[in-house]
């Protein structure tokens, strides 16, 4: 070693040293998908306190580099932090990270439904979970609570002219109706889910069923206000049974495997 060299000094276990572009990219072999990567990455540095509640996650522009990902898969992960209580979305200002949610003693994580079975049987399991919860968001609902269902069903009629839109604001309905519930178990499946429990069985529909075709959006958006409109009337086993008759019409429209 030349007399001027220094060894080079190891930063030890406890280091803050940046890790470089390859120790962050994510890890495209799991089969679990990138935006549940994503979610576990950012998940945890919040749990871990790297990022404390009241301040603001990464730019999508800073993900996009960082994890080296699309901009759809940053959206889709922000959109499952969103919905499991971890972060909220400012038009214009960003996601910011809310006090940590307590733990829940259960999930569904939508990454294992692969299946043309698992779709049915995923429906099957949320035709049972939501009919309920509906029924109960029609007794317990709040004023504030019925005005944020009829904003997300505004939001998914606004899905006919911006068809890449309409996956988020679907499962946002059915994800204020689980809130409404005021029953915590509820939301923390759909959350759970998230947005994939909408868009997985839209892989499998016949071609005729899908958002751009008027016919097809029209009956679902009429479905979709046939539960808003019995929960506003505070008509609990009409709520139940616009939910079962809206997700039974979902089953019955999935292409044969």
């Amino acid at each position: 070693m030349p007399p001027d060299s220094k060894p080079a000094r190891d930063p030890g276990p406890g280091s803050s040293r940046d890790p470089g572009p390859s120790d962050r990219r994510l890890d495209r072999d799991t089969g679990r998908g990138l935006a549940h990567e994503l979610v576990e990455r950012l998940k945890a540095r919040i749990l871990a306190g790297e990022i404390q509640p009241g301040q603001k996650l990464p730019t999508e522009s800073s993900l996009i580099q960082e994890f080296g990902v699309s901009r759809t898969v940053v959206r889709e992960a922000v959109s499952r932090l969103q919905a499991a209580g971890l972060v909220e979305t400012f038009q214009g200002r960003g996601s910011f990270v809310l006090a940590l949610p307590a733990s829940t003693a259960f999930s569904v994580e939508a990454s294992q439904v692969r299946t043309h079975r698992d779709i049915l049987d995923m429906i099957d399991f949320r035709i049972g979970i939501e009919s309920e919860a509906a029924g109960l968001a029609a007794q317990r609902r709040t004023d504030l609570q019925l005005k944020a269902i009829e904003r997300a069903l505004v939001d998914l009629g606004r899905a006919g002219e911006q068809p890449s839109n309409a996956v988020e604001a679907d499962f946002a309905f059915h994800l204020k109706i689980a809130l409404a519930a005021n029953n915590r178990f509820y939301s923390d499946l759909l959350a759970s889910l998230g947005p994939m429990m909408i868009m997985l069985p839209r892989t499998r529909l016949e071609h005729v069923y899908t958002v751009s075709d008027a016919t097809h959006f029209t009956r679902v958006t009429l479905e979709h206000e046939n539960i808003y409109r019995t929960i506003a009337a505070q008509d609990a086993a009409a709520a139940r049974a616009a939910m079962r008759l809206h997700l039974s019409n979902s089953r019955a429209r999935l292409q044969a495997p």
